[in-house]
């Protein structure tokens, strides 16, 4: 174990190990190699034979109802965790929680949710656009501000039919107790 004399950057924990070592011990997990694998174990380690279907362990523990999405995405953090940690700019990281908001929230739907889960692939969308950033840093394409772009539309949508439907109902209901013309019967 270094010193904090050794490593005068380091600053020590509490339990008297650097802080910088306990980065270290984890390094493992953010290696190139070991993101791939999550991502081949999370959405295409399997195949269904006689097809080019692939799934993986996220649609399979997406089948448990409530938890199952919910631990599923919580696994898929770790590309989105690695990309932050590796520098990938912050439109990137947004697009990866997008996918990765997407894949969970539709994905809670049951049986389509879990089919939707399974064909969109949220961490091989993620593990490909860490790869791409990192390749060629600080290039985002015309596809990263479009998706981005989008996603805001939709939300914008998603958020604008509740309160015209609210309107809607306060405007018939307004109609139904207080007739236009202005006489009561």
């Amino acid at each position: 174990m270094p010193s904090s004399d050794a490593n005068p950057g380091n600053n020590l924990a509490p339990d008297g190990s650097s802080s910088q070592d306990r980065w270290n011990r984890g390094a493992w997990l953010f290696r190139d190699r070991t993101l791939h694998g999550i991502e081949i174990l999370l959405d295409e380690a399997f195949r269904i034979p006689g097809t080019g279907f692939r799934f993986g362990l996220d649609g399979i523990i997406g089948l448990v109802p409530g938890l199952g999405d919910v631990l599923a995405g919580l696994l898929s953090l770790i590309i989105p965790l690695a990309a932050w940690i590796r520098g990938v700019p912050y439109i990137t990281l947004v697009r990866m929680a997008a996918n990765l908001g997407i894949g969970v929230l539709v994905g809670s739907i049951p049986l389509f949710g879990d089919i939707f889960d399974i064909a969109w692939k949220a961490n091989r969308r993620n593990y490909r656009l860490l790869c791409r950033h990192l390749g060629e840093p600080r290039r985002h394409t015309g596809r990263d501000w479009a998706f981005l772009l989008l996603l805001a539309a939709a939300l914008g949508l998603v958020f604008a039919i509740p309160i015209a439907l609210a309107i809607w109902l306060l405007v018939w209901l307004g109609n139904v107790l207080v007739p236009s013309n202005g006489v009561h019967s």
